[in-house]
């Protein structure tokens, strides 16, 4: 896809892999809008976009878990900016500890940011899509969503709702010419850990496995526009998914051992 005055929606746009996503959709002449909690940090992106494509860019201040929040922003976007063409589902959070430490509230929590706002957030920039019969959504899931491993089981059963939801999503909406793409990435280099793990042992422990946020930014833009299934890196990760699944005790042997750092 030509991105030249696409409108491309970003949630979870204040940091990390968010952030360069909307730097890297602003470089190929994109209009960006950037959403997230953080408005001071989504105001600097917003700025750093528009610098970039020389074109508005645009940032919402956007609890994803708040429905109210939600219908705030769809109400904006629609109103200030126009059309979505490609909707990025980035916003999310982890938290690794044993099962019978994590509290029922932040599962709760888990399930609003990692799922249920995704769920309410798309549904409605879908139906504009399925309308115009045109538009791509990508659902950030993780490769946890894929092969799950100890202390993750919270984060991994959020990601397999992803997962499952983008599964059927992109069945539905093939007919109507709108894409529906699967982000699963390992672990990325990102201040998702300062929550996750504080440690900072996980990331340490994995070495080169680790993903550089800016050069992922770069395969999922570059897939913007192309019907394209699921992006999965790193590699290593993705030929250890489908050993998980086509044969479940080597894949047992994996998850419990050689990628169980944390």
């Amino acid at each position: 896809m030509d991105l030249t005055d696409k409108v491309v929606v970003v949630t979870g746009g204040s940091a990390g892999l968010g952030e360069q996503i909307c730097y890297e959709a602003a470089k190929r002449g994109a209009i960006v809008v950037t959403c997230a909690r953080r408005i001071q940090l989504i105001g600097q992106v917003k700025e750093r976009c528009k610098e970039l494509s020389g074109k508005e860019a645009y940032a919402f201040q956007l609890d994803i878990s708040d429905p109210d929040s939600v219908d705030s922003v769809l109400e904006k976007i629609e109103e200030e900016v126009g059309n979505v063409d490609v909707l990025v589902n980035n916003a999310g959070f982890g938290l690794f500890k044993d099962y019978f430490e994590i509290d029922f509230e932040t599962t709760r929590k888990m399930f609003e940011v990692n799922v249920l706002g995704m769920i309410y957030f798309t549904q409605r920039i879908a139906m504009s899509m399925v309308e115009r019969n045109q538009g791509h959504i990508f659902n950030v899931a993780s490769m946890a969503g894929k092969m799950a491993t100890a202390k993750s089981t919270i984060y991994s059963a959020t990601k397999f709702a992803v997962l499952g939801f983008s599964n059927a999503l992109r069945l539905e909406l093939k007919p109507a010419n709108v894409y529906v793409t699967t982000i699963n990435p390992g672990p990325i280099e990102t201040n998702f850990f300062d929550l996750a793990d504080p440690s900072g042992n996980y990331l340490a422990n994995l070495g080169s496995v680790v993903l550089d946020p800016q050069k992922l930014a770069k395969a999922i833009v570059k897939r913007m526009g192309e019907p394209t299934r699921e992006i999965n890196r790193p590699r290593v990760m993705e030929a250890a998914a489908r050993l998980y699944t086509l044969f479940p005790h080597v894949g047992d042997f994996l998850a419990g051992s050689i990628f169980n750092k944390k």
